[in-house]
């Protein structure tokens, strides 16, 4: 099992750490601060007399930024205390869409785009007077358009190469919609993180009698795209491994792509099994709710849905609904992106909390450790599957 205490911390700190959470990350960045100051002030004793290490314990690593807007909606970042020497983690959410700003006496939602500009200004802001800038977006901005079709923008790899000409040294990310984006960038830092051993622990935690097999268990790629996903899942469980593949209509586009036909199935057989569908978001949720119905005509027993970003782009309704039918059991999502009270509140929604993860992330890179053991779940999630199966508690 990975704990703080057992990570290799022996290289002294790049700089004093400085956390950032931009403007609408601030829950997780908040849960990220109390892990690093609880674990900082358990080992400090080590290093009080160390030159080194001025400032490795505080009462709170977060640094006071803010981002106001003018009238016309324009906006400026604005540190309030130094920076000069620190060992910077800016977080950001951009799909936090719950904020808003005035424009000319007009409320806006802020988008993506706004966040990223956020971002932007605050590492502005620093003036390069930090002695490293990481970036923790978990939803990496422009993500989806990581490829080119046709005349078309390449937003992704523009914005990692913007980043790092403003001198980002490290961007952290969560189960990148594909992770070649980083060639964009070779000469620089970029993890794209999977949160499968916690989906595996927040489904252990909620479902009691669940029988891990290849007989009773099975794991489900919605799509082609995301079969790599599956295909670890079903490894590290032991599980048999199936994919959908969308069926597409080429004569014709309808909001930018070619119309979804059906979903057609590869696989062995699912009838009498549970089922984990793993993908890594949910967006308007109408491919997973199909291929759980799929999988329910072909006789799977209990479906449980996994994916990394709940966006639920029109709503909650149709989960409700699958839900009641009994199509769906358990929809699991980190919170490393916006979740509204309404999700959260829902019986059949199981909430991943990423928080401890990041804090470990950010600890071992201001000790310029290695990350090696940290991104490879395998030995955890083999020990919480045997405490699962002796009945233990998780």
């Amino acid at each position: 099992m990975l704990h703080r205490s057992e990570l290799n911390l022996e290289n002294i700190p790049v700089g004093a750490l400085g956390i950032i959470p931009v403007t609408g990350c601030e829950a997780l960045g908040n849960k990220v601060n109390d892990y690093l100051v609880k674990w900082r002030k358990e080992s400090a004793h080590h290093y009080k007399d160390d030159v080194a290490f001025t400032g490795y314990e505080k009462d709170s690593f977060i640094i006071d930024a803010k981002v106001p807007r003018f009238g016309s909606g324009e906006a400026k970042g604005i540190i309030n205390e130094s920076v000069r020497g620190k060992d910077l983690y800016l977080m950001v959410d951009v799909c936090n869409y719950s904020l808003t700003y005035s424009l000319t006496g007009n409320i806006n939602h802020m988008s993506p785009d706004d966040h990223y500009q956020n971002l932007k200004r605050v590492i502005a802001a620093v003036g390069g007077k930090g002695r490293r800038i990481n970036v923790i977006m978990p939803f990496l901005y422009e993500s989806r358009q990581h490829k080119r079709t046709g005349r078309e923008s390449l937003d992704c790899a523009l914005a990692l190469q913007e980043l790092v000409r403003m001198g980002v040294d490290n961007i952290i990310t969560f189960d990148a919609h594909d992770p070649r984006v980083q060639n964009a960038i070779p000469l620089s830092g970029f993890e794209t993180v999977s949160p499968t051993y916690q989906f595996i622990k927040g489904l252990l935690r909620t479902v009691k009698d669940l029988k891990i097999d290849s007989e009773h268990m099975m794991a489900i790629s919605p799509d082609e795209g995301g079969t790599n996903r599956a295909v670890y899942l079903a490894n590290v469980l032991g599980l048999d491994m199936g994919m959908f593949y969308k069926r597409r209509d080429y004569t014709k586009i309808v909001d930018g792509r070619n119309p979804i036909v059906a979903h057609e199935f590869l696989g062995s057989s699912v009838e009498g099994k549970d089922v984990i569908i793993i993908d890594d978001m949910i967006s308007s949720g109408d491919s997973i709710i199909e291929v759980a119905t799929e999988l329910k005509r072909r006789k799977a027993n209990r479906i449980y849905a996994a994916a990394t970003f709940g966006l639920f782009t029109n709503g909650l309704a149709k989960f409700d609904e699958a839900y009641e039918k009994g199509i769906i059991h358990g929809i699991l999502t980190t919170n490393l992106i916006y979740q509204t009270p309404e999700l959260l509140s829902k019986p059949y929604y199981i909430n991943c909390d990423m928080s401890k993860y990041i804090a470990l992330i950010i600890d071992t890179l201001n000790h310029d450790g290695s990350l090696s053991n940290i991104l490879s779940p395998n030995e955890r999630i083999q020990n919480v599957l045997r405490k699962y199966n002796n009945g233990e508690e998780i």
